[in-house]
């Protein structure tokens, strides 16, 4: 295993915390069931980091009793049963890990090179961030990288936040001791709802899972 690490956090939709910032909740597109939309979109966003070289892909349960989202891992895979940030990049720390990326599972196209740009920017910042971006603007996190184990101030400000958390960029650069301690990589969007199918490119090679299950259903409304 590599020193670095991505792990897509595979939350049930009744795991995540409620939100006041972002009312929407998660939803498959008319005729599709929910439990295999979900799962279509984690393999997907898990394949994309079980092809980045060098670099360790693994996988975090939130609840730990999901044996559909194991069952998309390829074998060997690290299987992290841990719940919140804090404790994914503890355990993925234990694992050998000194930088990693949590990415959500939800973007089956994310491009490889965004995960890329979050490496390279922990050069020269303890972590770094993809917002998701909306039509309405920024969202939450796609993704969230840091080098470990974790500096007190982020740790602590983890304990509060997740990828889903609305304002999150802001609520951890807030804690930050300085500024541009979390450089931002270009925003990408996560498939949360069924209006969110529409963001699919088609054109994009990936997310094969997902563009199997939605064959026959248009992207766009």
């Amino acid at each position: 295993m590599t020193g670095r690490f991505a792990a897509v956090l595979a939350v049930r939709p009744d795991a995540v915390r409620p939100d006041p910032v972002r009312a929407d909740t998660m939803s498959s597109p008319p005729g599709i069931d929910a439990e295999e939309f979900r799962l279509a979109l984690l393999e997907d966003t898990y394949e994309v980091v079980a092809g980045l070289e060098l670099v360790t892909p693994a996988l975090v349960l939130d609840p730990p009793d999901q044996p559909g989202a194991e069952a998309v891992t390829w074998p060997g895979t690290p299987i992290i049963r841990e719940r919140g940030l804090p404790a994914a990049f503890a355990a993925l720390h234990t694992l050998g890990a000194d930088q990693a990326a949590l990415l959500a599972p939800d973007a089956p196209d994310l491009p490889p090179l965004l995960i890329g740009k979050l490496f390279r920017a922990l050069g020269g910042a303890p972590a770094a961030a993809c917002q998701a971006e909306t039509a309405q603007g920024a969202d939450g996190l796609v993704a969230l990288a840091a080098r470990l184990p974790l500096p007190g101030w982020l740790d602590a400000a983890l304990a509060g936040v997740d990828l889903d958390t609305g304002d999150a960029l802001g609520l951890l650069r807030n804690a930050a001791p300085r500024p541009g301690q979390i450089p931002q990589a270009p925003a990408w969007h996560r498939i949360r709802t069924a209006a969110d199918v529409r963001l699919l490119d088609p054109g994009l090679e990936g997310w094969e899972c997902t563009r199997a299950l939605l064959e026959g259903h248009p992207l766009s409304s």
